[in-house]
């Protein structure tokens, strides 16, 4: 299984706490969360893309900040949670990776600095955010793309092959309706990749499965 990490919203109070008390929680729960190998459809869409300087959206333990890297690219790796940075660095330094530019932000108070060669949001989906904060948060990411450079959101497209009653008070944006959300000048961006990708996803018991993922590859003309 991959990462599949789905974080960052904002610091104000919802019934389950601040975002920062809901990610801490998360990970403190167990020592590890995810499987620590990489998305496949980040490996599958910038494999081949030459490497530059690179932002990762809620790094989670590190997977994707850390493959990036070991690809060549300048990376920045942000999460709302000090317990999974920590992690992420740890899991780095076993690996003789030292130059990831680990940093802490809720994104929607707080963004890095910065433009950059490539920008991934993987899985940036919070139970304790409402959909316009996601929204901000990705046209915040938009405006930090340099010229040339790519933005990657993928995104879960429904729930697992093995959930018998999905719950309904839940909606998984499609591609257009995040492309909507990003409100992008259509002379300055041209779209890419615009799919689904299918990938196993078992259940919390062993059950196989599988899980459709939504991919959005945008670039900045």
């Amino acid at each position: 299984m991959t990462e599949t990490h789905s974080h960052d919203a904002d610091t104000h109070s919802h019934d389950g706490g601040t975002t920062v008390e809901y990610w801490e929680t998360f990970y403190q729960e167990r020592e590890q969360v995810w499987s620590g190998a990489p998305n496949f459809l980040l490996v599958r869409e910038i494999t081949a893309v030459p490497a530059g300087s690179a932002l990762d959206l809620g790094c989670a333990e590190g997977a994707d900040a850390i493959w990036l890297a070991e690809q060549g690219w300048q990376v920045t790796a942000v999460d709302v949670s000090e317990t999974a940075l920590g992690r992420a660095k740890a899991r780095a330094a076993e690996r003789g990776i030292t130059d990831i530019n680990w940093q802490q932000h809720d994104l929607a108070d707080s963004f890095p600095a910065g433009r950059f060669d490539l920008i991934s949001a993987q899985y940036l989906h919070s139970p304790v955010a409402k959909a316009y904060e996601r929204e901000q948060i990705l046209r915040r990411a938009a405006d930090a793309v340099a010229p040339g450079g790519l933005l990657l959101i993928v995104g879960h497209a429904e729930w697992p092959t093995w959930v018998e009653t999905p719950p309904t008070d839940i909606h998984f944006p499609t591609t257009a309706e995040v492309l909507a959300g990003l409100q992008l000048d259509a002379d300055e961006w041209q779209v890419e990749v615009d799919g689904l990708g299918e990938r196993e996803h078992a259940g919390p018991e062993g059950q196989p499965g599988a899980r459709k993922d939504n991919i959005l590859l945008i670039r900045r003309r």
